[in-house]
Formats: structure tokens, sequence, C-alpha cells
């Protein structure tokens, strides 16, 4: 008789097994891609999340911190000392708006916008590592969107 839930085949105690959970899966997968990107982005003197601001900054440039906290889902208190590292190398400068001093906008230097040259080859090189189409990349960067928004939406605790 299967003791696991109505929809499921696995018995209860198959759910407690590692291979069987989806947060080991992510997890897993996440550290592997990034130990793939660390000697892509040593080269550019980055860090992995350092990489993550410059990217949405090479998107749009002059970007307000609070913007940059939203767009890559980070609290003022990681994302500080990030912008701090990156303004320190020459990168990016911050800038207090003349308007209201507590509004900082986070604007490219000429060598921050210089090295969207060199990381232009990255995006490539790791897809290609990943073994996947690009269709098949493209439908999970969907389905692991679509999984972040349900957690996000869904209420917590038991």
């Amino acid at each position: 008789m299967n003791s696991g839930s109505a929809d499921s085949p696995l018995p209860a105690d198959a759910w407690l097994a590692l291979d069987q959970q989806l947060c080991f899966a992510l997890y897993s997968a996440s550290l592997a891609m990034t130990k793939r990107y660390r000697p892509l982005l040593d080269a550019l003197g980055l860090t992995y999340p350092q990489y993550l601001v410059m990217l949405v900054l090479w998107e749009r440039d002059g970007q307000g911190v609070g913007e940059l906290g939203e767009r890559l889902s980070l609290d003022s208190g990681t994302l500080t000392p990030l912008l701090r590292r990156l303004e320190e190398a020459g990168l990016l400068e911050r800038r207090r708006s003349r308007d209201d001093e507590r509004r900082v906008t986070v604007v490219l230097s000429t060598a921050g916008q210089a090295l969207k040259a060199r990381a232009g080859e990255i995006p490539r090189q790791i897809a290609a590592s990943t073994g996947c189409s690009l269709d098949e990349l493209a439908a999970l960067r969907g389905q692991l969107a679509r999984l972040r928004a349900a957690l996000l939406q869904s209420p917590p605790g038991p």
C-alpha cells in the first residue's frame, strides 16, 4: 500500500531521500554553475555577485541602489559592500541625488562600461558548457522564473 499522498507514486519515506529534494537539485546545480563561472569572472576581476550587479548596470546605467536591490533580490546590507568593492575597483561610482540626499544612483565608470565587451563571451561559454540547446535553456529559465514566483507568493509556514 502506498503511504505517500494521493498525487504521488512515492512512499512517504522516499520523500525524505536527498535525491528527491528539489531544493538539493537547485542548490547543487547553483554550486556547479557558480564553479563554472569562477575562472571566467576571475579573468575580469569580478566575483559572481559583482558580475550580477554589472549585468544589471550594463542593461541600464544610472539606477538607484533600491532599484538594483529589487532587481537582484538583495537587501542593502548585502548590496552596499558589493557596490563599495566595485567602486574601489574603479568600475562604478555612487552618486547622491541633489534633490534627495537619501537617494544614491549607481553609474558605470569608463572602465565599467569597457568591461562589458570583455564579458560578452561569458554567456555563450556558459551555455555551451551546459550541454543544453538554447531552446532547452530558455525553457528552463522560464520554469525557474515560474517556480520562484510561486514560492514568493505562497504563504509562509506549514
